[in-house]
């Protein structure tokens, strides 16, 4: 994905079970921060301005 402008830590795949809750719990949160901790992706901020 990196060379289509999405860094990496911005998408994560997980295999939980419907069983996992706390698991899925666990992967969200750490996937939230992790892509908090990257900050905005301005990778894409020139199409995102040219479609406004």
């Amino acid at each position: 994905m990196e060379h289509m402008g999405v860094e990496p830590g911005r998408l994560s795949f997980s295999w939980i079970s419907s069983a996992e809750s706390t698991k899925f719990v666990d992967v969200v949160k750490d996937v939230t921060a992790t892509v908090k901790a990257l900050g905005p992706n301005n990778n894409f901020k020139k199409a995102a301005d040219k479609v406004t």
